[in-house]
Formats: C-alpha cells, structure tokens, sequence
C-alpha cells in the first residue's frame, strides 16, 4: 500500500454486497488496484456438521448453503444419498424435482433482475422483483408449508405429491410474471443509463473460464455453453426440449443478457414439465431414516444451480451418518478467484453491479 492509496471496506453488512462477505479495496483515487474478499461473517462449517448427524437431519441444514435456492442443495443431497444406497425414484418424482428446480431457478432470476437495477440506482425494479418473486413463494408455501426453506426433496423422491389444481396456480404465476416481464425490460434493458455503465463492464478474457473454472451464466456470457442440464442430464432434464444460451461479449452486460433470457427459458420449460407431468408415486419407500444405515461407497452429483455447476461428493463407511461431504459451488471461485482479479482496474462505483453480475452467494464459500 503506497501513499497514494487508500484502504477501503465494503461489507459485511452494506447494500452493494450480495450477502454477508466484505470486499476489502485499496483505491488510487477512485480505481482499484488490488481487491481481497473476506468471509467468516455467516453461519458456516455445513459440511462437518453434516458429517455428524444421521443423514434424514442434515435436510434442514443444506438448504441455509445458499438462502435463496435452497432446492438445488437438497436435489444433490438426495440423489447423492439415492446413488450410494441403489435406490430408483418414481418417474413422477424426477419430474416434480425438476419442477421445483426450475421454479426456485426463476425466482431466484427475478429477485436478481431487479438487484442489477438496484446496485446502480434504480430502486423501482427491486420492488417489483421481490413482489412478483413472491408469486413463486406462494406456490412454494402452499407445495410443501414453507416459503424459503421447503425440505421438500427427499430421498426416494418428494416429501408429498402435487397438491389438487396446484398445476394451473403454477400456469397462472407463469402467465402474471410473463406479462410484467416487458415494464423490467422498459426501465432495465432499454436504459441508456443501464448500456453505457455496463456494457464493456469487467471484460472476463475467455481464457479465464477453463483456467478458474468459471461455470454458469458467467462462464456462458462468455460463449461457453456450460449447463448441467444439457452435459449431464439429471432427473427429466433429458425429456425437455431447449437450446443452452449464450453471448460473447464477456462483460456484465452479456451476464445481463444471459440470465435475462434465461427468465424466458425457465418460464417455457415450467410449462413443459407441467404439460408432460406423469402420473403415478411420488416416493419409494425407505428403510425407517432414523436408523438408515448406507453401505461404504463415494460419489459425485451435480447439478446446474442459478449460479453455475453445483456439486456434492459424499462418501458413506456404512454406517448412519456420511463419512466425508463436500460441497462445491460456483460461489466460491466466482467470489473469490474470479472478483479479486476481475475487480482490479475498474471504478469504485462498478463494485457493485460486477459483484451482482457474479450472483455470488456467501454461504458457498463458508461451507
């Protein structure tokens, strides 16, 4: 730090900040010369206290990984625990689960639209995403009793089916949401404002995304088609019809773009999965959880959370609860590896809008 520099701390707790974490800066004038993040402001050590509860317990704990998309933790704790005991779920549950996912998947888009919108000014758009993401929450309540942290996916399948007309209430939220998607575009997307400050915006060289193993909206605004879905299908993601989106640009306005259409994807694969929905169980039966005891094996389950590639590798020794867990989420390199590098040279008013750009999620990194 030279004499000419000035050290300065953005978070834990301060609006630009996209959860408990703090951004420490050091400043010539009002660009950045060197960026460090700091975590250990937020509950963490998830994957011990995993290692110490029979496995049914730790369903309420994955879902605080990462507060707005709990679903994504608790699809690959399942099937995670589903591959190493050998169990086979209903065909109706994969598709419940992939309902659920891209349900969470959508709300989670919404809230971060109007955050973009918030991080440089525009305090409208945030209103409007909380309020029209609480159409889904809605849903979500009435699904399985809670709004944010559902326990919901199980193993063997779902905790309950899909309550009667519950379909047509998701149809209809899907309908609410589409027809308000234009106002968003109107003050978001078609702002002079917005354009200039963004586009060209913390430039990612492209051979950062294999280097660092950036994934996720971030890693496809820079034209690498990276989606779970598509490269390893799970649960009925191999029974819908979409294409994986991508822009070249590589700057927050692309990642602007990408998670932009991506409302517009996860809105059409919703009515897919509802217009194809099987009937039949939606649970295989299980040996009583509190005395589950799952033979010796490991593996690997990902999946294609909001932010990027989200994994769980699980090993069990036979016994009630896992021997080893260990979570990875793109959190952690976008919000560490990636923001200290990518936050050098910009603008101390661009803080914000890149660190939303990243999505990044504290949670993941204090695991």
């Amino acid at each position: 730090m030279s004499k000419e520099e000035v050290r300065l701390f953005i978070g834990p707790q301060h609006p630009g900040i996209t959860g408990n974490m703090s951004i420490e800066l050091l400043l010539k004038g009002d660009t950045i010369t060197w960026a460090k993040t700091h975590i250990g402001y937020l509950h963490r050590a998830f994957e011990k206290l995993m290692e110490r509860r029979i496995f049914i317990k730790s369903f309420p704990l994955v879902c605080r990984i990462c507060v707005p998309e709990p679903d994504t933790n608790e699809e690959n704790f399942a099937r995670g625990l589903e591959e190493l005991a050998g169990i086979e779920i209903p065909e109706r549950a994969k598709w419940i689960r992939t309902l659920v996912l891209e349900l969470s998947r959508l709300q989670m888009l919404i809230m971060w639209y109007g955050g973009i919108a918030g991080s440089m000014g525009l305090s409208t758009p945030v209103q409007w995403g909380i309020g029209d993401r609480d159409y889904i929450l809605d849903l979500f309540e009435e699904l399985t009793g809670a709004r944010i942290y559902h326990i919901y996916i199980m193993p063997g399948g779902v905790r309950k089916d899909l309550p009667d007309g519950f379909e047509e209430k998701v149809l209809r939220a899907m309908d609410m949401i589409e027809k308000k998607l234009p106002e968003y575009d109107e003050i978001i997307m078609e702002n002079a404002v917005v354009q200039k400050r963004l586009k060209g915006l913390a430039k990612i060289p492209k051979g950062w995304v294999e280097e660092m193993g950036i994934t996720g909206p971030v890693a496809r605004a820079c034209g690498f088609p990276f989606d779970v879905r598509k490269d390893s299908p799970y649960e009925a993601y191999d029974q819908l019809d979409f294409d994986v989106i991508t822009e070249e640009g590589c700057d927050v306005w692309s990642m602007l773009l990408v998670r932009r259409r991506e409302i517009d994807l996860s809105i059409k694969l919703i009515r897919q999965i509802i217009d194809k929905m099987p009937k039949g169980e939606f649970l295989t039966r299980l040996p009583n959880v509190l005395y589950w005891k799952i033979p010796s094996g490991e593996t690997y389950v990902k999946s294609e959370s909001t932010r990027g590639e989200f994994g769980y590798y699980m090993v069990t020794d036979g016994s009630d609860k896992p021997r080893r867990v260990h979570v990875k989420g793109p959190s952690f390199i976008h919000g560490i590896t990636l923001a200290e590098r990518l936050l050098v040279g910009q603008n101390i008013a661009d803080v914000a809008p890149i660190l939303v750009a990243l999505q990044i999620c504290p949670p993941e990194m204090e695991r």
